[in-house]
């Protein structure tokens, strides 16, 4: 691509397209890709980054792979979409049987739909509707820890971090739900009896009201990269059947490897009654997810001919179901926990250094994860082009500087980003 049309296109873009999480009268930097291949992009301008974002940690598989573009081209020859009501097809059926193989034993009824985000209002809406058939009405509302975050749809706001979050200024705005705090730091760390006894007293206090209990497990992740005890979960679920609250996780950035187990969950010794999955779904190829769930909450809403009250219009989309099945059977044709481990090693050896700069407080890593958490903000606008120049592709938000890497890169690339993310801090912050 010539000089002028680059100019062109990038110009367009300025003027027309509202990017998320930015301003239009003062845009950060978008860079114009041309083409992308295995952990790499390509920018019009010839440079070449490596990403270490697996674009919003769904591209586990690295861009333009082999298996899935011929899935693809295969499934568009026959038929791309077709309404989910009245109909179904054989992508979504596979799908579905992969997803329930490969989840909890409790978990067999699948729910597609859109994106994460609408996974998450798929599962409050189960929860709700299902208490609303077992006689209990008055269950409309949800508790979850702070430093949560669920998505950017309206219910999937109302869960999420309601201080420190991104959707503050819509406090008014939505549903206001039960919040306790944030699970203790630590993979390792022994549980704390105090921070159960709050959830307790919560559910004590607000248990007629509850649907549910949302957790993002092991990693809260956008709400800040925090890894916590898994055993946590176990005592959580001791609680919620305590009380007849349904336990919700959101596998969505967490799921098909990330943490080192297939799933999150896996760290655990329980399983939830609802679980939804999206991002790393399609391989990163297609928005899609799905929210999964088992017998007593699927029977309960359906009894005596009961219908759940959802439906959207690229529900099992064709082309998603296929370029899922693609993926999913890629993850199931190599060792996950093996790869993932190795990833890991990786992560700790390329950013440990970066404990000797002042203005690093913390690195930590977990499976296919790496943390730098700094003592002061990034300012986005500043930072993205000097990883740009060293070329990484690294997108901060706040005091963190992280890595979610496709499961495909090469060692040398994670060294090369860790030495990135070094400098970069270092001339940042000088």
């Amino acid at each position: 691509m010539n000089q002028a049309e680059q100019q062109r296109l990038t110009e367009l873009d300025k003027q027309l397209l509202w990017h998320p999480y930015t301003s239009m009268s003062h845009p950060t930097p978008h860079f114009l890709v041309e083409r992308a291949s295995g952990c790499e992009f390509h920018l019009a301008d010839g440079r070449t980054l490596i990403d270490g974002m697996s674009s919003w940690w769904s591209v586990i598989h690295g861009y333009s792979h082999p298996a899935i573009n011929q899935a693809l081209h295969k499934q568009i020859d026959d038929f791309s979409h077709v309404m989910f009501g009245g109909l179904t097809h054989k992508p979504a059926i596979e799908l579905g049987q992969k997803l329930v193989a490969m989840t909890p034993a409790s978990l067999t009824r699948v729910f597609f739909s859109d994106s994460g985000s609408v996974s998450v209002e798929v599962a409050l809406k189960m929860a709700i509707q299902y208490w609303h058939t077992q006689g209990k009405p008055s269950k409309q509302h949800f508790a979850t820890p702070r430093s949560g975050y669920h998505g950017d749809t309206f219910a999937a706001m109302s869960v999420c971090d309601p201080v420190n979050g991104m959707h503050s200024m819509f406090n008014q705005a939505l549903t206001p739900q039960c919040f306790v705090s944030p699970p203790p730091t630590g993979i390792d760390t022994p549980l704390d009896t105090a921070y159960l006894k709050e959830i307790r007293e919560t559910f004590v206090e607000h248990h007629e009201h509850l649907a549910g209990f949302i957790i993002e497990p092991v990693v809260q992740n956008a709400g800040g990269m925090r890894f916590y005890n898994p055993a946590y979960l176990d005592e959580i679920r001791v609680l919620c059947d305590e009380f007849d609250i349904l336990l919700i996780f959101d596998e969505i950035a967490t799921g098909f490897g990330r943490t080192g187990k297939l799933f999150a969950t896996e760290h655990s010794n329980i399983e939830p009654d609802i679980m939804c999955v999206g991002k790393a779904l399609t391989g990163g190829y297609i928005t899609l997810a799905a929210t999964i769930t088992n017998d007593k909450v699927a029977l309960g809403i359906s009894d005596q001919g009961g219908v759940f009250m959802h439906g959207p219009t690229f529900m099992g989309n064709a082309l998603a179901c296929t370029a899922a099945n693609a993926s999913l059977d890629l993850v199931q044709n190599y060792d996950i926990e093996k790869t993932v481990a190795q990833i890991q090693v990786w992560l700790e050896s390329a950013l440990s250094p970066c404990l000797d700069l002042e203005v690093v407080l913390d690195v930590r890593c977990l499976g296919a994860i790496g943390v730098v958490e700094l003592s002061h903000p990034v300012d986005l606008h500043k930072i993205q082009p000097l990883f740009v120049n060293k070329g990484v592709w690294i997108r901060p938000f706040g005091r963190l500087i992280y890595l979610m890497p496709p499961y495909v890169i090469e060692q040398e690339q994670i060294t090369r980003l860790g030495h990135a993310i070094y400098g970069v801090i270092q001339e940042h912050f000088s």
